[in-house]
């Protein structure tokens, strides 16, 4: 038995067995009745939407700041040396994404987001005052494993609480505040390090951050798997069909067997792949051309702010027009974006190379998602969304990889020339792989 099955596609497999602590249903007895949708649970979404914000920006204090702390602090020349901070964040996030899900269905939603705050707590000191490359590539390994938890956990819950008719539209308000948090917080350190210089100004933001995240996720946020059980209720077993599902057998499903979700997996890795290189290499290269630090972190902050608000729309187009096609788009036109940065050498032939980047970005991002959410059945759609973005992160990895080794070996314009035939390959696999997941599409 595959995923897959008629268009659109119906929870073909079974819900698998209950978590440990309590059946499946729509709620326990004395407890409120469960709601699904975004305007039953506004509060709820809107808080998880800011906590997700504060996620962003740990990832955005970086973006600006240290690839030229790599260069000009820690003086590293080799661009497979300087970028083994987005390899080990890239490879710890993927990692950590595939047991974000098996934890958040094991023991709650709630109790893996508080714990990936927590360990985000020195990520801040580490960055600022750490004596050498070493304490920098270790802050990353927990920052990968803080975005992993956190981030992981905040698009489980908001696929919770909403319910199927506007998944597109929920993974994209989430997705738009972590990349908008992120591009507000990369342009501002980018600032901070033009007067304060690269340590330790910048990194003051991260520490706030931390401390508001861990504050909101402990206090303020409630439980959502009960919602996903009142969903999963909906949609149960068919007559027949096996009582369990295991944890291997979906990770071969999303990566492997329904081309829906594999095409989504690989078109996921290679859209990181492109991030990484937006992260490690860009700024490399327009400080290669003579751009000023404020005039690196504006370029830096453009990216992610594109991708960030328009999100904000394709998420709710996705529902109504579908999603195959908008990552197909997506992914073309981040090509054409990476071609553009590749001939390019002044300012506002990067910025739009950057804002044409951003948009085939947004086209692609809380779409994916929204994929994953429509075909997956709610009882193991948290496992689903972890193999996926473990694939997907592990583009940081492969990035990192991929980009530093063309660099020392033939320069920034050979790497990001194949990054950019690497992504065209993508959105062409996905034009032929996968099939329309949207229930009425």
């Amino acid at each position: 038995m595959t995923l897959e099955t008629r268009r659109p596609p119906q929870h073909p497999l079974p819900p698998g067995p209950a978590a440990p602590d309590g059946p499946a249903g729509p709620a326990r007895i004395g407890s409120p009745p469960i709601r699904l949708g975004l305007r039953a649970n506004l509060a709820q979404f809107g808080l998880l939407v800011a906590v997700n914000a504060l996620v962003g920006g740990m990832l955005g204090q970086e973006r600006t700041v240290l690839p030229l702390l790599a260069d000009r602090t820690f003086h590293l020349s080799a661009y497979t040396g300087a970028l083994t901070y987005i390899l080990a964040f890239g490879a710890t996030k993927a990692v950590t994404n595939f047991f974000a899900g098996t934890l958040s269905d094991r023991y709650g939603r709630k109790p893996v987001l508080v714990a990936g705050w927590l360990i985000a707590l020195p990520i801040p000191a580490m960055l600022a005052w750490g004596p050498n490359w070493g304490w920098i590539v270790a802050a990353n390994v927990l920052l990968g494993v803080n975005q992993g938890l956190t981030w992981s956990t905040t698009v489980i819950m908001k696929i919770d609480l909403v319910g199927p008719a506007r998944r597109g539209l929920a993974m994209g308000l989430n997705e738009a505040a972590g990349y908008l948090a992120l591009a507000v917080t990369a342009t501002a350190t980018g600032a901070i390090a033009a007067h304060w210089g690269l340590r330790p100004a910048p990194f003051l933001l991260g520490a706030a951050y931390v401390a508001l995240g861990l504050g909101l996720a402990a206090a303020a946020v409630r439980e959502t798997r009960e919602h996903a059980r009142a969903e999963a209720a909906a949609h149960p077993a068919g007559a027949g069909e096996p009582a369990a599902l295991g944890t291997a057998r979906i990770a071969r499903a999303v990566s492997l067997d329904d081309r829906a979700l594999s095409a989504a997996s690989w078109a996921g890795m290679v859209n990181n792949l492109n991030d990484a290189l937006a992260w490690g290499i860009f700024p490399l290269l327009y400080a290669a051309h003579g751009l000023d630090l404020g005039r690196i972190g504006i370029l830096a902050a453009l990216y992610p702010a594109v991708w960030g608000a328009g999100q904000m729309l394709t998420g709710w187009w996705s529902d109504h027009i579908g999603r195959k096609h908008l990552i197909t788009v997506g992914m073309l036109l981040q090509a054409a974006a990476l071609g553009l940065v590749a001939v390019g050498s002044t300012f506002p032939v990067w910025a739009a190379a950057q804002a044409l980047l951003g948009a085939g970005t947004a086209l692609v991002y809380p779409t994916l998602l929204a994929v994953i959410g429509d075909v997956a059945h709610p009882a193991w759609r948290a496992r689903a969304v972890g193999v996926y973005r473990l694939w997907r992160d592990g583009g940081f990895a492969v990035g990192a990889l991929v980009a530093g080794i063309l660099a020392d070996a033939y320069g920034l314009t050979t790497a990001i020339w194949a990054v950019a035939a690497l992504t065209a390959a993508a959105g062409v696999t996905v034009a032929v792989r996968m099939y329309e997941t949207h229930p009425q599409s």
